[in-house]
């Protein structure tokens, strides 16, 4: 262990001089702005830059400044969290012609309410360090209700600590917290964990351990299992570690951070501490700082049959790599419990040429027609895909 860990080390330390020295995460919105003035300026044709499949279509669903998580009620109503802003949006497609005609907001001067989840009636917003929930939502749209905190024990914590979260099968409330570093160990059990909580607040447990950074997961239909993304570690050159897929199997679970990265890389700092097969190794690998967010299974009947089942997933795209990477979706094959193959689903937010870019996927859900909807807290939309055929 130690010899292979001092090979890792010095390899690490002669890749990494392709990194920035910043200490930022993937996951960020630290683009230039100036190199994509151009193209945020004319919509339209950035939209049309979109590649996707043959029969498959993409359109604007709505403008939300900085739109991140999404959340879908039974009635349809999408709700969107923001991360840079502080306001919590609900849309609704009136006519059904697949843009929403209305939009509201809901809530604001919150802090990064990154997360939304909606069970019951009532919208579920997830700040920093609070849940908040707001009762009977939907009969309320023009004139929202106060929130109620349900629950302002999370650690306050701003690096990594904005938060998705969903309703399980199992009816709690699922909500992570991310590393409060880059890579670090914590005395507070509380980080780089996906916790657990009732819809009122009450009985917080702690489900899986060493998650740096999950900002996306879903279940899977057949087996109830949660599968998440997870974000790599930065300053370890281009293309170290991976990102990664994960799905939890039982309780208590250890996913690898901060000692280990993808299943087998030993990280150059706390590697030595543990070796690798005491974790969980992800189920799959995507490529380096890819920052892979939200994800749905699809479960539709739009789309053509080797969808069904599989996993379309968010990249956010890279902030520190010296070629960018991401900016894109990616449809993952799933068979049985395995993935068995990830390839570019639609992408075009990047201009690979000039490495300048006009959007950054975040979440992607599925709407009841079959079509998915993805949101862009870069170019402020959230787009409908569909297909025709």
């Amino acid at each position: 262990m130690k010899k292979s860990f001092l090979i890792l080390l010095v390899f690490a330390v002669a890749i990494g001089c392709s990194s920035s020295s910043e200490t930022k995460d993937e996951d960020t919105d630290n683009v230039d702005s100036s190199a994509v003035a151009t193209e945020k300026e004319a919509p339209k044709e950035g939209l049309d830059r979109i590649n996707l499949p043959a029969g498959f279509k993409i359109e604007v669903f709505a403008e939300v400044e900085n739109a991140r998580s999404l959340a879908l009620s039974p009635s349809g109503v999408v709700y969107v969290g923001n991360r840079a802003e502080n306001k919590v949006y609900a849309l609704k497609d009136e006519d059904g012609d697949g843009k929403a005609e209305k939009k509201y907001v809901l809530a604001d001067s919150l802090n990064s309410p990154n997360g939304v989840a909606f069970k019951d009636g009532d919208l579920y917003i997830a700040e920093i360090s609070r849940i908040l929930k707001l009762s009977d939502i939907e009969t309320q749209l023009e004139n929202p209700p106060a929130y109620e905190v349900i629950n302002d024990n999370y650690p306050t914590e701003g690096h990594h600590g904005w938060k998705y979260i969903a309703f399980g099968p199992d009816g709690k409330l699922y909500v992570p917290v991310g590393a409060p570093c880059n890579i670090c160990e914590s005395e507070d059990e509380i980080f780089a964990t996906i916790t657990r909580m009732n819809p009122d607040g009450t009985g917080r447990e702690i489900v899986a351990k060493g998650i740096r950074n999950t900002v996306g997961f879903d279940w899977k239909p057949d087996t109830k299992e949660l599968w998440f993304t997870d974000n790599g570690r930065d300053m370890m050159g281009d293309n170290f570690p991976p990102g990664e897929l994960n799905r939890i199997t039982e309780k208590g679970q250890h996913f690898g951070y901060p000692y280990c990265h993808g299943g087998e890389i030993a990280d150059p700092e706390f590697g030595g501490k543990f070796p690798c097969s005491d974790f969980v190794p992800p189920v799959w690998k995507f490529e380096a700082h890819t920052a892979n967010l939200g994800f749905t299974f699809y479960t539709g009947d739009m789309f053509p049959e080797e969808y069904k089942g599989d996993i379309i997933v968010a990249q956010h795209g890279s902030w520190n790599r010296s070629k960018k990477i991401g900016y894109r979706l990616m449809h993952v094959s799933i068979e049985g419990n395995r993935a068995t193959e990830a390839k570019v689903f639609a992408d075009g937010w990047l201009n690979d040429k000039t490495q300048s870019n006009w959007g950054r996927p975040v979440d992607v859900i599925q709407l009841k027609d079959g079509s998915i909807l993805v949101s862009d807290d870069f170019g402020n939309n959230v787009y409908r895909i569909y297909y025709e055929g």
